[in-house]
């Protein structure tokens, strides 16, 4: 074969891949999975708005065909993922799961997971479960308990596995599963929930079973995500099911705490960690709870209380965030956010906020980031001392079903969901010589 004839069809290859949408790889800057890498809720931007114009920030794109839900987005790469059903992409009114270009917001991929999940009244329908990308796969969970690991490149099956099928698993509610799994290491944690498989550790690229941790009696999973925290050497998956708070040693399962709760209709909020201290958010007149881990004898980890259920704190869906020391959140779902001191649970402040309904909350650079169920976003001071917005805006495309995605604040802007629609807003503080900076 001629050097001529070799050197045109390597060109051609060339030419070929360059139009083939690759999947960059994740970063520390990106926002992998809910409420982020860490899954605190809290960004490490700096450098953002410290005050909205009256009309909100820029909008930098806005597209439509992330489907009917309340997945928030995760985000890797050069890429954005979402579950939702009926998207206005398609021409069906099943569930997929989507993938968006990080800089433009343009559809690369699409691919259906399932029927829609329609149980229970219509606005609590549908899709709720937000991705994890770990490098070149992310995994979808759907209400129905089916774990999809799909290529981030076009959306190729690797593999799946069900909840209920494979893993004898069971929800503690009628809501159907939403939880984010964990990615910790060559391992993928899951809650299946349940007396028989609470919590498994799977093999994250085949899916194959590498532990259980089984808790008597448990009600069934919750709607929150594992947290990994170091108790004196000792790796711990911290959890909430339906039937309360638990602590799953990461090297084989084993179950190493739980305290129980009295049943309530759904137990939603991703716990938080601090050091050895574990806060739990429980809703519907609950409360927050702290715990201490401490290590035992025998080389196992138990519990202290620090304050039980302080119904003050309860928190029903949007999530709480932890700020130096102090815990922000919405109280229950009434658009009343508050702020408590973590190791007592005195409340600083209780102030309605400009938006209406349950208020989803993260942070960035001093800044509260809520996104309220009628679908006002708004900037406020994180502060113990009283409560002050700084910048308010009705997004797009809200109104028609409640506004419960999560925010993401990345790459100096702010990522929201609105069902179908999916916004990104430059958030970055504008200098004396920037054309936005009086706008």
């Amino acid at each position: 074969m001629s050097a001529a004839v070799v050197s045109h069809r390597a060109l051609a290859i060339t030419l070929i891949l360059s139009i083939i949408p690759a999947a960059h790889p994740a970063s520390a800057n990106d926002w992998p999975s809910f409420r982020g890498a860490d899954r605190s809720a809290v960004s490490k931007e700096t450098g953002l708005m410290a005050k909205w114009p009256s009309d909100g920030p820029p909008l930098v794109w806005h597209v439509q065909g992330a489907g009917r839900g309340y997945a928030s987005l995760a985000i890797a790469g050069d890429r954005i993922f979402t579950l939702g059903d009926g998207p206005s992409s398609e021409k069906d009114k099943n569930e997929y799961a989507i993938c968006f270009d990080r800089q433009t917001g343009k559809r690369l991929w699409s691919k259906m997971t399932g029927k829609p999940w329609t149980s229970g009244q219509p606005s609590w329908q549908s899709s709720r479960s937000t991705p994890t990308v770990d490098g070149d796969v992310v995994y979808f969970l759907t209400p129905y308990g089916q774990l999809i690991c799909f290529d981030t490149a076009d959306g190729q099956e690797r593999w799946r596995k069900g909840m209920k099928e494979d893993f004898e698993g069971r929800k503690g509610d009628s809501w159907g599963y939403s939880e984010s799994v964990l990615i910790d290491g060559d391992h993928l944690i899951c809650t299946p929930g349940g007396s028989r498989e609470t919590m498994v550790a799977l093999d994250k690229k085949t899916g194959s079973l590498i532990w259980k941790s089984s808790r008597p009696g448990d009600r069934g999973a919750a709607h929150s995500c594992v947290m990994i925290s170091d108790v004196g050497g000792t790796k711990v998956y911290v959890q909430n099911t339906a039937s309360g708070p638990i602590g799953v040693r990461a090297s084989d399962g084993k179950l190493l705490w739980s305290h129980a709760i009295d049943q309530t209709p759904a137990v939603i909020p991703t716990p938080i960690i601090k050091g050895d201290l574990a806060y739990f958010s429980i809703g519907y007149k609950r409360g927050g709870i702290l715990f201490q881990q401490v290590p035992t004898a025998d080389g196992g980890v138990e519990v202290k209380e620090i304050y039980g259920l302080n119904p003050k704190m309860a928190n029903k869906h949007g999530g709480v965030v932890l700020l130096g020391n102090y815990v922000y959140g919405d109280t229950e779902d009434s658009g009343i956010p508050f702020c408590a001191e973590l190791m007592t649970g005195k409340i600083m402040w209780k102030k309605r906020g400009s938006g209406r309904g349950s208020a989803a909350m993260a942070a960035a650079d001093g800044h509260l980031y809520i996104h309220f169920a009628d679908g006002t976003m708004v900037l406020a001071k994180a502060s113990p001392k009283k409560y002050t917005e700084v910048g308010s805006f009705k997004v797009p495309g809200s109104g028609e079903r409640p506004s419960w995605s999560h925010p993401v604040i990345l790459d100096g802007k702010l990522y929201l969901r609105e069902q179908d629609h999916i916004l990104c807003y430059d958030v970055r503080a504008k200098g004396p010589g920037s054309p936005l900076a009086h706008r």
